[in-house]
């Protein structure tokens, strides 16, 4: 079994514009390469809520057009994203695959072999963090993208400033 990062995308590893689809917007959040780098160790992959999409606000298409540069821009810096799993639906449609369920990570357990109990989940809002515990991993809360707003009522195993010091966390615990 393997062990994995799971992190979000809007506010941990981008910033977040809102209804995130445009490359025009694209823009590294700062430490996100240096902390990848440092988990190489970890299969990572991309669990994201996109309800842009079932809103009507871009298509597939564009998500898709979005993260495979996202993707592409990392690997300039040698670090490999496995997958992207997404949820492209609306919070009222009570789907199986939305933040907070656990879903997307169950799914990516399955196709990777992953140890949830030696895996984590690294985002920016509460439901990240619940996800990750929902799924059975450990959870970091980042301040950047809306951290500094979600961090009172965090139920994180721990807040980091950002991507460099998650992933410095990470390693600790291993």
């Amino acid at each position: 079994m393997t062990k994995s990062v799971f992190l979000d995308r809007d506010g941990a590893l981008v910033e977040d514009v809102g209804y995130h689809h445009k490359l025009e917007d694209f823009k590294l959040i700062p430490n996100v390469v240096e902390g990848l780098r440092l988990l190489k160790t970890f299969k990572l992959i991309i669990v994201t809520n996109q309800s842009g999409i079932g809103r009507g606000f871009y298509k597939m298409e564009d998500f898709e057009n979005f993260s495979n540069h996202l993707i592409q821009e990392l690997k300039k810096h040698n670090i490999k994203i496995e997958k992207i799993y997404v949820c492209p639906h609306k919070p009222e449609d009570n789907c199986e695959c939305r933040k907070p369920k656990a879903k997307l990570i169950k799914d990516a357990e399955k196709d990777f072999d992953i140890d949830l109990s030696k895996s984590f989940m690294i985002g920016d809002k509460r439901i990240d963090i619940e996800m990750g515990h929902n799924a059975g991993c450990k959870s970091i809360l980042v301040l950047t993208g809306n951290g500094m707003k979600e961090k009172e009522n965090s139920e994180a195993n721990y807040v980091a400033r950002d991507l460099l010091d998650a992933a410095k966390w990470i390693l600790s615990e291993e």
